[in-house]
């Protein structure tokens, strides 16, 4: 066991996760030749702390994980954490995304995960054999990873991309008794699912350290309701293009600045739909309009035409005009 009671240990001490406003970053490629963008990848993962986020994701959903080899993982995580560390970041920490579909394949990316600078892995479960993948199969997929990772666990419940799983409540209550499972992203949307394993598991909330635990909104577009209903922060796709107004709702929900807060959300959800629709394509998209830097997804991923460029610019004006203010 490893001092922070994890076993094998990990690389570099645990950076403990702290309430408020994370993002899974997207990876940037050449435009022409499709390699990584490492440069642009560095550069994006500062702009992100600089604009107060508290931790950054690789190889999440927006990450296009399952586009890339695994040294290409690999390096988007060395290359995000030493861009945090150049520039004085050092309590930003890293989670990244580390999923196969296997149980044996999915400890290989945690310890890769781990030598490659990150200091947790959020894990989707396994969904190729949708019809095999009862509780039972589950439970035994999330502990036996937990039981081997060097990292600790942050179970990410996302349905729509795991041919329908929705873990409930109760079952994320059972997985989260477990010592090396410190969290679970809620991307279903669920604020009642997310209220109840929170007062269960006593999670970390803007105003109290609780028991550490983290229950994370998955969606920029309920980042108040996150707040309101016990939870420990966001990790949320549209901070990558709205960074400051992501963490200004929060901090404002965390000041007792309620009105305010569900005002300023209302005008973030209605951009953030923009970027959800339009998904990475669009993201990128926006980044690119508004930042200078973007570029496209990896094929066969679409790039989007003229009139869809300008259609997300349009869409998310009134939001980054807010944005650029902060």
């Amino acid at each position: 066991m490893s001092e922070n009671g994890h076993p094998n240990g990990a690389s570099r001490s645990q950076t403990p996760l702290r309430p408020g406003i994370y993002s899974p970053t997207m990876t940037f490629f050449d435009p022409s030749t499709e390699e990584l963008d490492i440069a642009t990848i560095k550069r994006h993962a500062v702009r992100l702390a600089q604009a107060g986020l508290v931790g950054l994701v690789t190889m999440g959903s927006n990450g296009e994980a399952v586009h890339l080899t695994r040294a290409e993982k690999t390096a988007v995580t060395q290359a995000t954490r030493e861009a945090l560390d150049e520039a004085g970041f050092n309590d930003v920490p890293v989670i990244v995304g580390a999923s196969e579909q296997s149980i044996r394949g999915t400890i290989e990316l945690c310890k890769e995960a781990a030598a490659a600078g990150g200091e947790y892995v959020l894990l989707v479960p396994p969904s190729y054999y949708r019809y095999a993948m009862d509780e039972a199969a589950l439970y035994d997929y999330y502990i036996s990873v937990a039981d081997a990772s060097p990292l600790p666990v942050i179970i990410y419940n996302y349905p729509g991309a795991v041919a329908g799983i929705d873990m409930d409540s109760d079952f994320l209550i059972k997985l989260a008794q477990h010592a090396n499972i410190v969290g679970t992203k809620f991307t279903c949307g669920n604020t009642g699912k997310l209220t109840r394993v929170a007062l269960e598991m006593d999670a970390v909330t803007a105003k109290s350290n609780g028991s550490g635990y983290m229950a994370f909104g998955g969606m920029a577009d309920f980042t108040a309701q996150t707040a309101a209903s016990g939870g420990s922060g966001i990790i949320a796709g549209g901070a990558n293009v709205l960074p400051k107004t992501c963490v200004k709702v929060w901090n404002l929900w965390a000041e007792g600045q309620y009105d305010k807060a569900i005002e300023l959300q209302k005008v973030l959800s209605k951009g953030d739909w923009v970027l959800t629709k339009s998904a990475i394509p669009g993201t990128k998209s926006a980044i690119q309009s508004y930042y200078g830097y973007g570029g496209f997804p990896r094929r066969p991923l679409k790039r989007l035409s003229a009139d869809q460029v300008e259609a997300v610019k349009e869409g998310v004006k009134e939001v980054m005009a807010i944005e650029s203010s902060l």
